[in-house]
């Protein structure tokens, strides 16, 4: 099973073989009064991820507060799934090392800025696989378990879509279009083939590389 995460996120990765040196995303700044505080602290290095891999800083805050509700912490231990996802984005440990050799990250991955970074540049891969709004349910669910989505048309996990729905509580900004706020065509259709990545497609929907994620006040 790891053998097949490693071998997934090196595809994943594989796809985007330029440095992470984005153009700025859209200036609008998140707002402190449009998101709750825990979230609204981290606005600085949530600003610092968006510029480095041009990811709009309302994705990145609207991710941390379904993830983590901007909580490093959960009595009084490193927040952690049971699935093994850790910090404020919820990345998981093979995830998170792949990405950390990748973009020079620090070593602990519940530092919150690295672990804001790691997270951001994961929805930047996401972003550019399966682009607006699938990147969520990928991020959520995995690549592997999206793509299968696409193609055979099972329905996403109930997690999943009450991932989404809970984005589609965050304000709207003009980095946040409508469209996920109303919920609706949130799962869409590709405009090109999913098959289209160079991976075979049973290894593409083997496993995901961010695990399903149990409700927050489920995690240890």
């Amino acid at each position: 099973m790891a053998a097949l995460k490693r071998v997934a996120l090196a595809l994943v990765l594989g796809m985007t073989g330029a440095p992470a040196v984005a153009d700025p995303a859209p200036a609008a700044p998140v707002a402190a009064v449009a998101i709750p505080p825990a979230v609204a602290r981290w606005t600085p290095l949530i600003r610092e991820a968006s510029r480095r891999f041009g990811v709009p800083e309302a994705w990145i805050a609207a991710v941390m507060r379904a993830e983590s509700g901007g909580r490093t912490h959960l009595d009084g231990r490193p927040i952690v799934s049971r699935a093994g996802a850790m910090g404020l984005m919820q990345v998981m440990p093979g995830t998170y090392a792949a990405i950390r050799r990748r973009y020079g990250l620090g070593s602990d991955p519940h530092h919150p800025r690295d672990n804001i970074m790691a997270g951001t540049a994961y929805l930047k891969l996401m972003h550019d696989r399966f682009g607006y709004p699938g990147l969520f349910a990928a991020y959520n669910a995995g690549p592997g378990r999206y793509v299968e989505h696409l193609a055979t048309g099972r329905p996403l996990p109930g997690e999943t879509r009450a991932y989404i729905a809970q984005l589609a509580r965050g304000p709207a900004t003009p980095e946040m279009p409508p469209a996920i706020l109303s919920g609706e065509s949130l799962f869409f259709a590709l405009t090109r083939p999913a098959a289209s990545t160079s991976a075979p497609p049973d290894r593409m929907a083997s496993d995901s590389l961010f695990a399903v994620r149990r409700p927050l006040d489920e995690r240890p």
